[in-house]
């Protein structure tokens, strides 16, 4: 008899333990994360799910409810980033997303969280179709007109180049639309555009398109390629004898691409997020998040796609507190209502269209090292 009601004794206090333990989990704030862990843009995903890991250690709560971050992995893959989307909706019922790195897949992936009526925030998504038309949709980054337009105005004012040529993976929306805005910036500043040549994702062998550019004699040739193809290219180019010089975008900000592109990489300009850990005049909130850094990664490099991540997270939260809880219309209102907000990249405000606006910022390899050589307005 005893033992019969030890045992209806601990069955009521499970019960209770579930049920308490199914209201804790139900009080979370559940923000769902879908970036490119695996596939050709995983070291970048990688980054930036550190940079949001980083945050949420930083910050673990808000309204005194505890943040839940859901990781899904989309694979670099269009497909699978709309699937994932889906599966934080529908299975796991999230409240905020956080994603993606590539313009391309967060197309994909905006399309169903957009459907669903689940605000979203880009991390590096930078074509302009990513938020256009979209109410759910926004992203912590500039957009590639602006970027395209920043690269044009440095070669032509700063650097003085009168004469470019493009090449670009013509398989890749963030490759096609940077190329467009730069070629139609530079041009409107009254420089030439010599050539526009295309190659392929995967690619190894850029020695036809290469040979060609030579011939052409540009002063800089822009190329918004991924990071590894990016230095591959740089090799190829200098083993050619090429001496034009080569610009790149901010997918090529990149730890390991001095790594691959080794001395190849001398003189390599690229546009890229206002951050570095060497940047003069350094704000309180990216001190913050560099000492964070560097104390949960210690053998591993401050980086701007690290920073993009934790900022996408803060102005998650940020909207959250504002609009007082996560019901999804009054966290859209909020995130869309977004100025001046202190972050690591310096003050982030939300635009109409629902893309951040930040200035841009200018590296340079110089001495094997990449160097923060400061910021430009496009014109």
């Amino acid at each position: 008899m005893k033992l019969g009601k030890s045992i209806a004794t601990l069955a009521l206090a499970a019960l209770a333990l579930g049920v308490a333990g199914g209201a804790l989990a139900a009080d979370a704030v559940k923000i769902g994360v879908y970036l490119p862990l695996t596939g050709q843009n995983a070291f970048g995903g990688q980054l930036e799910l550190e940079g949001v890991q980083l945050a949420n250690k930083a910050m673990p709560t808000v309204l005194n409810r505890p943040v839940q971050l859901v990781v899904v992995d989309n694979k670099s893959d269009k497909v699978e980033a709309a699937n994932a989307v889906k599966r934080l909706v529908e299975r796991d019922k999230v409240h905020a997303i956080i994603g993606t790195y590539g313009s391309s897949l967060a197309m994909a992936g905006g399309e169903v969280s957009e459907k669903a009526g689940i605000p979203a925030v880009g991390t590096s998504c930078t074509n302009p179709l990513v938020t256009q038309g979209k109410k759910y949709y926004f992203r912590a980054c500039f957009i590639d007109p602006y970027q395209g337009a920043a690269a044009a105005t440095y070669a032509f004012e700063n650097l003085g180049f009168k004469k470019a040529a493009v090449l670009m993976d013509m398989t890749n929306d963030y490759a096609v639309g940077l190329s467009s805005f730069f070629t139609r910036s530079f041009k409107k500043m009254g420089g030439t555009v010599v050539a526009n040549l295309k190659y392929s994702s995967g690619d190894q062998d850029f020695t036809a398109q290469l040979t060609e550019l030579i011939s052409k004699q540009p002063d800089i040739v822009f190329m918004p390629a991924y990071f590894a193809e990016g230095a591959i290219i740089m090799k190829q180019a200098r083993e050619l004898g090429a001496k034009f010089r080569l610009m790149g975008a901010d997918a090529m900000d990149n730890p390991d691409t001095v790594k691959i592109g080794g001395n190849a990489v001398e003189g390599f300009l690229h546009t890229t997020f206002p951050y570095d850990a060497g940047m003069t005049n350094m704000s309180a909130e990216a001190k913050a998040f560099t000492e964070a850094w560097t104390k949960a990664y210690p053998n591993k490099e401050t980086n701007v796609n690290g920073a993009l991540g934790y900022n996408t997270y803060l102005l998650i939260l940020d909207a959250i507190k504002r609009a007082g809880g996560t019901d999804a219309a009054a966290l859209t209102k909020a995130l869309a209502e977004t100025k001046n907000l202190p972050t690591a990249l310096g003050s982030l405000s939300i635009n109409a269209t629902h893309d951040a606006e930040m200035p841009v910022g200018i590296i340079e390899y110089k001495d094997g090292k990449r160097t923060y050589v400061g910021e430009v307005t496009p014109k």
